[in-house]
This record gives C-alpha cells, structure tokens and sequence, in this order.
C-alpha cells in the first residue's frame, strides 16, 4: 500500500479571498476550493464551518476515513489539506464529523468529475488541459447585439436525442458530430441543453441537480463534453445551458445538511423545503452560499465557453408563497410575498455573469407578471437578457388545438399577446414542459385529420417565427413526433421516411434561413415599432395579419388563415404600392401541402385597413403567407 504524504503549507487561498468568500462577492470560487492538481500533488478544500473534524478519503486510501485530516483555515470556516504525490482520476469524499458529534460522507461540492450515478465519489480532474479551437467564435460573440440578431434555439436532452442500436447512451463526442452538423442543416442559431449538471436521477431531466461544477459523466469526461461546445463553435452554433439554482436534490452524500447543519439549505422548511419537487431550497441570505451559486454560473461560462444559462423555476425564487398554503410561509420583513433575498441573489447574479463574461446572456423561465425581469438592475429590473414567455405559449396553444370552426370565438388568445409583446425581451418557447406528462407531442395536440394535423403545425410554426421574439422549439417537434417526448428512447427518426414529417422538416430549415436572411422579421424582436398589426378583426374567418417590420423600413407582410377553407380573393392593406412577391408559403408543396398560393401580385390604389394600397390574395387553407414589397 502506498502511503502518500500530506502538509498544510500548500494553500490557494489568500486573505483577499477568504474575505471575499465571507462577504459573499468570491464569484470564482471553483478556482479555489474543491480539488486542484498541482505540480506534485493535489489540494483539497472544503467549506465546512460547523464541522468539528474533516478527512478526505479515497481510492487512494482504500478509503480509509480519518487518515488524512484536514485543517481550518483560520476562521473562515474553510478546511484544507495538500497530499503530495495524488494523480488525477484519483476518487475522493470528504468524511465530516460535526460538531454535535453527528458524522457524513459527502461529495466535494466543487468536484469538476464524478462517478456515474449511483456511484457517488468525486474525481480528481484537470478541466484546464483542453485546447480549444473556438477563438474566432469568442471573439465575434463579444461584438454580436443579441437583442437585433436572429436567436432560433433548438432544445435538446442529451440522453435521448439519439441513441445507439442497443438504445444505449451516445458519448459526448459521438453527439458532437451528429448534433452539430443536424443544427446546422436546420438553420437553428443555438442548442440549448436540458441541464446537464451531473443529478442523481436520469429521470428528473437534470433539473434535480446536486454537482454545480461537474457535467454529468453518463456521456463521458469533461474534455468530451468541452469538445462538443468547440465544435459547435467552429460551426458557429452557439451553447445555452440550464442551470437550477431554485432547488436541488436531497441525497445523503449532496449538498443537504451539509456539515451536520442546514448549510446550503434554508434552515426554515418554508423557505428550505420545495413542496412540488420534493427538493431542497438555497440559503440565498447566506453569503457563502450566494458565492457558491454564483460561481456556479461563472464556472459554466468562463471554463466551457457556454454562450448563455437559462435559469430554471424563477418564479418558485420570487415568491415565499409559491405552491405553498396559507400556514406553510412567512411574509418577508415588510409583510409581503417577495423573496427579498432571492430577489438580491438574481440580481447580484446577473450583474456578475454579464460583467466577467462579454458577449453571453442569461434567460429567465418566468411564469409571472412579474415586472422588470429582463430590465437592468440599476433601475429596478432583475437584469435578465431575455424572458420566457409562457402567456404566449399558453395562449397559442389554446388557440390551435381547437377546431378550426371555433376559432372565431379565440381570436384574443392570438392577440392579446401584443399588450404586454414589448414589456420584457421575450423568447417564444415551444418546448419540453408541453410535450411531457400526458401532454402529448405538439402534432398531436393539432386538431382534424391526418393531413390538417400537419397543416395545423406547419401554421402554428409559421406565426411563430412571424412573430415578435426569438424562437425556441424542442427536439423532435420539428419533424412532427407523434408519440410523447420519452427520456428513456431515443427520438423517432425513421418518421423522416414519410413525406408528411420530411415537408414539416423542411419548413422549420426554411423558417430558420428566412428568419435570419429577413432583418425584417429579428432586427426589431423587442421594439413596438418592429410590429404592426394589418387586422386583427377578422375573427369571423379565423384570418389574422400583421407587419415585421426593420430598422430601414424594410418590412413583410405575414397573413395567417387559420380555417381549412381557402379563401379566394382575400383584400389587404399594405403600406406602399408595387408587386409583392410571396417568399414563403406554409401551404407549399415542399412542405407537405396543397400548394394553393399567389407567386406576385400588384397593389391596387384602394384604401384598405387604414393603408393608401391593397392587394388581393388567395389565402391557402391552415396556410400561412410571407410576402414582401419586390
């Protein structure tokens, strides 16, 4: 047996550090805590106040636990050891006695690697050894305005993307390829991951997460995982990932009851405990605790080169009431329902990443009316990039998975979306909240027979990316997946055989080039003057039509009929006379459909919806058209 020896004269931390830590502005902490390989060994530390004795144990030691103790670091409530001679790939958990005597095995909050659930060791590992090829990429994001560039997110879990013949685990290098070179077939700007922080349980997606700094190892190493970032970023895709700072998992060895004390955890069940997810909650009033989360999201940013986080259950952060009875929470210190700590962490929050981190963005998956969410702190916003917005999700929804002969009497679930379109930087998403847990997959919440199901889809798809916003749609949605999203199997893609599914295909890539060729349809997403309703009163037809307009003037024409009836001879008013060319059609041939469309038409001198011009137009059935002034 080999007997490795230890000393405490290695430290990473300074004093600076240590104060810093304490006062809860360390934001880069995974640089020093956690497990760092040095020249001729590693050093350990640990946050562990409360704890009375400390020991790393390990592979390395047959994990023998009171062999290798480690010391506080004065009074900052930080333990530290360096053992000479450690390698990387060495196993390791940290034993802490507390203070009451009460005794825990816990895995390194900082580990960079770990071992596959259940397995639950952390793994030495070195994350600043990959070469990265994504230099050209960095630097073009820093100049990039997200807010008048084209975003179209194609949202992915990892797992069950594609799978291998035995219906196995791809390997982060094997997804890299095939993902990177699907992504940029269909024309989609990003790949938002479903979050891939390593969690305990395969079936909670990632959102019951327990490693804040280590990718789960189900796909392979870090440098694997590096490497289908570089990739995507060679081939000028961009990374969101979601990160869940409003709860975490509960397991023995996590981050629960960490020191023999509700360390990370709030203390109080009805600040501490998540109701829904049977999940633990963040002392989001705790200094070190705000430091850990935060360097959280720093760490994904700054080592993998992550292009944006979208952070989870905002709303379950903002409010003490959330999912809770009247009994089972308290009111902040000025009698309401705000959070206030909460509140201060996601603005310090945000503040931090776009500081450290130029060029990325953060999202917020909000369901409230909460105001200011993607508003700068200094005036009162929590200082968010974009917002997810649910209402339009909801609203659309309702809409189109009614027959089309109700229609008529919802035609406010259409526009009522533009009362509030330009109060927050909003993303439209269509995505794996509404294709689970007895949802059904999207083509299948369309109504009518087999074709008007793709019909229905296509239109739904076409408004989308008409829409004010940038898009983001989840993996299987976009070639019509009829079965509900499944995390244990992979994606039906023998459904690309069928010309049904290959034509939604294809319209979703043709949305996609057109979205970013158009300034019209993404320059002004998030300003009132880059829409313009033509009429949104025809609800007796199910006909509704619009304006995207861009900085120049430039604009298109977007008319959605929402009937399976066609409709010959339909005026509208445009803005300017001359030919108007139809540069897409939802209806077209290529896409599965009739083929019932316009080609060119000329304006005519009579005053319609409140425009000088009209033109007239064979409105195709559950047809969407794009037209623009030639």
């Amino acid at each position: 047996m080999t007997y490795y020896r230890y000393n405490y004269n290695v430290s990473l931390l300074s004093e600076d550090d240590l104060y810093l830590f304490n006062e809860g502005t360390h934001y880069h902490l995974y640089e020093k805590l956690g497990s760092h390989i040095l020249n001729d060994g590693v050093y350990f530390a640990l946050w562990a106040p409360n704890a009375k004795e400390v020991y790393v144990e390990g592979s390395f030691n047959f994990w023998n636990k009171k062999e290798y103790p480690l010391r506080p670091k004065g009074n900052s409530g930080i333990w530290e050891i360096f053992v000479e001679g450690l390698k990387e790939f060495e196993m390791y958990k940290y034993f802490i006695v507390s203070n009451t005597g009460y005794e825990l095995e816990k895995r390194d909050p900082f580990a960079f690697y770990t071992e596959i659930p259940p397995k639950s060791a952390g793994i030495v590992y070195n994350i600043d050894n990959y070469q990265w090829n994504d230099e050209s990429w960095l630097l073009k994001r820093k100049s990039i305005n997200h807010y008048k560039h084209n975003i179209s997110i194609y949202e992915v879990h990892l797992g069950s993307w594609r799978r291998t013949l035995e219906n196995g685990f791809l390997s982060y290098r094997d997804l890299a390829h095939q993902l990177v070179d699907y992504v940029k077939y269909m024309g989609f700007t990003h790949v938002e991951l479903l979050p891939i922080m390593e969690h305990p349980f395969y079936g909670s997606w990632g959102y019951q997460t327990l490693s804040y700094f280590a990718p789960t190892s189900r796909y392979g190493e870090p440098k694997d995982f590096m490497y289908l970032i570089d990739l995507l970023h060679q081939n000028d895709i961009g990374i969101i990932l979601d990160w869940v700072p409003s709860h975490f998992a509960t397991d023995d060895y996590g981050l629960g009851f960490f020191d023999g004390t509700h360390l990370y955890e709030h203390m109080d069940r009805r600040k501490g405990f998540h109701p829904d997810w049977g999940s633990y909650i963040f002392n989001y009033g705790r200094y070190e605790v705000k430091s850990f989360i935060i360097s959280s999201a720093n760490f994904w940013l700054d080592k993998y080169h992550a292009d944006g986080l979208r952070v989870d259950a905002v709303a379950s952060m903002l409010y003490l009431d959330y999912s809770r009875k009247d009994g089972e929470w308290e009111p902040n210190i000025y009698g309401g329902k705000e959070n206030l700590e909460a509140i201060d962490f996601l603005k310090k929050m945000n503040e931090a990443v776009y500081a450290f981190n130029p060029g990325v963005f953060t999202v917020a998956e909000e369901s409230t009316a909460w105001p200011m969410v993607t508003k700068p702190t200094y005036i009162g916003g929590l200082g968010f990039g974009f917002k997810w917005d649910m209402g339009w999700m909801h609203d659309t929804l309702d809409y189109f998975s009614k027959d089309p002969i109700h229609r008529k009497y919802h035609q406010q679930d259409i526009t009522f979306r533009m009362l509030y379109a330009f109060n927050e930087n909003f993303i439209l998403p269509l995505s794996h909240d509404e294709v689970v847990h007895g949802k059904g997959s999207l083509i299948n919440k369309m109504p009518g027979d087999y074709w008007q199901k793709f019909a229905n889809l296509r239109l739904l798809f076409s408004y989308m990316y008409a829409s004010a916003g940038k898009k983001l749609l989840f993996m299987g949605s976009e070639f019509g997946q009829f079965e509900e999203w499944n995390h244990d199997k992979s994606l039906d893609w023998h459904l690309l055989s069928f010309e049904s599914h290959r034509g939604l295909q294809n319209l979703v890539k043709d949305l996609n080039n057109l979205y970013k060729q158009e300034k019209a349809l993404h320059q002004k997403d998030h300003e009132i003057d880059g829409f313009f309703w033509i009429d949104f009163q025809d609800a007796e037809n199910s006909v509704f039509s619009f304006l995207r307009k861009a900085d120049d003037e430039d604009f298109i024409v977007c008319v959605f009929n929402a009937t399976p009836v066609v409709r010959y001879n339909y005026r509208l008013g445009v803005p300017k006379a001359g030919i108007y060319k139809e540069i897409f059609n939802s209806d077209s041939k290529f896409y599965w459909g009739s083929n019932v469309g316009n080609s060119l038409v000329t304006s005519e001198p009579i005053r319609w919806h409140r425009f000088n011009f009209s033109i007239e137009l064979t409105l195709p059935p559950l047809g969407a058209l794009f037209l623009k002034p030639q």
